[in-house]
């Protein structure tokens, strides 16, 4: 593979990553517009989290033999353009059945998309021989703090709910049909006909470290907008920064996440994101006011922001020649915590306040500084006889 080939394909892949974290931006800033527009509480718009997220796992389970034999790259080709045309769905949706039936959708063609550039990014990362994962999350956070920032522009504009969503799918749609060009095939011969055949217990203890870091993610992205407006008063346009806030923060730390993993090695510099994330949410949690809030959340963001990209990196490596389906599998279950966060958060907000719901982000925060050990501290990183790529095997820093 040449040189410009894989830079090309580095680059489309940060800005699938980017186009995404835009999609999800938009949405999660918009939360308090979608709970106005069909009279939700916290506990139903919790459900309709839940309901995307169930939408998202049962297409990454239902597509992991197809991943395994076609690879992400045939995955994402079509799952990213899908998912623009599901949010633009779920803007438009008149009746809460019928947006639940386009959070699905959305959901759906989400995972894949998530899964599949997941998968780009663990082969360019394996071409590279040298960890490049955490700045391909750092797309997602560019995305993710374009997608908030279009959002508080749009409610302090006085657009709608599905003015904004609309407008974000018109802008994403015929960019992921041009970077769909700029990816390398990343179908590995030896996986041939072993699509659905178990992986091994690495994998699923990666996935389970997965669950609870994207669980965490998860519950400060969707709730921060929530929380700052019910618990603390903030006006809708406020509230929608805080996403890109915390978007921002982990984007900052990505941009040094691999330099840093390199240098403390990857259990000591999880066990460091865990705890200073626990720290972050507990200001968030003991908040008087909306700036120490905000201050929380972009801590949050900085301390939180390696955890998700070192776990696909992970798992990317663990199984030469089923890198795809072994990032299927963590992504998945990483998933099963989308789902379950926000549904917990919301029930727990109902029963008591978002501020006790937030609290439970600070025991996640914990949970993952404490199974920091068990994740595999040295791989060989192999990478089969792919299209283009060269037979090669490099050493990940511990």
């Amino acid at each position: 593979m040449t040189s410009r080939v894989l830079v090309r394909a580095r680059l489309g892949t940060v800005l699938t990553f980017a186009l995404a974290g835009m999609l999800c931006g938009v949405w999660v800033s918009r939360t308090p517009a979608l709970a106005d527009k069909f009279g939700m509480r916290e506990g139903d718009v919790g459900m309709a989290i839940l309901v995307w997220g169930i939408g998202a796992i049962i297409a990454m389970q239902g597509l992991r033999g197809v991943m395994a034999r076609l690879g992400g790259t045939a995955v994402l080709r079509v799952a990213a353009p899908l998912t623009a045309v599901s949010v633009a769905l779920v803007g438009l949706a008149p009746t809460r059945p019928l947006l639940f039936v386009a959070v699905a959708l959305f959901g759906m063609t989400f995972g894949l998309t998530d899964i599949g550039m997941n998968a780009q990014g663990s082969a360019v990362e394996r071409s590279y021989q040298r960890p490049v994962m955490n700045g391909m999350h750092a797309g997602w956070c560019a995305g993710g703090i374009s997608g908030g920032l279009l959002g508080s522009f749009s409610a302090s504009a006085g657009l709608s709910f599905g003015e904004t969503l609309v407008g974000g799918a018109i802008i994403a749609l015929p960019l992921t049909l041009v970077l769909g060009r700029t990816y390398i095939d990343d179908r590995a011969p030896a996986a041939t006909g072993r699509g659905r055949a178990r992986l091994p217990l690495v994998v699923y203890l990666i996935g389970t470290l997965a669950f609870v870091a994207f669980m965490m993610e998860g519950t400060i992205a969707d709730w921060s907008g929530l929380f700052l407006n019910h618990e603390l008063g903030a006006t809708q346009s406020v509230a929608a920064l805080a996403y890109p806030l915390f978007e921002a923060a982990m984007l900052g730390g990505r941009l040094v996440g691999d330099r840093v993993r390199s240098r403390l090695g990857t259990r000591r510099m999880l066990t460091y994101a865990g705890l200073g994330t626990a720290v972050a949410v507990s200001i968030v949690v003991l908040a008087p006011a909306t700036p120490f809030a905000l201050a929380g959340f972009g801590l949050a963001g900085l301390m939180v922001c390696t955890v998700v990209p070192t776990t696909i990196s992970v798992a990317g490596s663990v199984v030469p020649g089923r890198s795809a389906a072994a990032v299927g599998q963590v992504g998945a279950m990483g998933y099963g915590g989308l789902v379950l966060g926000p549904v917990v958060i919301g029930f727990l907000a109902d029963a008591a306040s978002l501020r006790v719901g937030l609290g439970l982000a600070v025991v996640l925060a914990l949970l993952i500084a404490a199974s920091a050990r068990f994740v595999p501290a040295r791989r060989l990183l192999v990478v089969a006889s792919e299209p283009e790529v060269e037979p090669e095997a490099v050493r990940l820093a511990a």
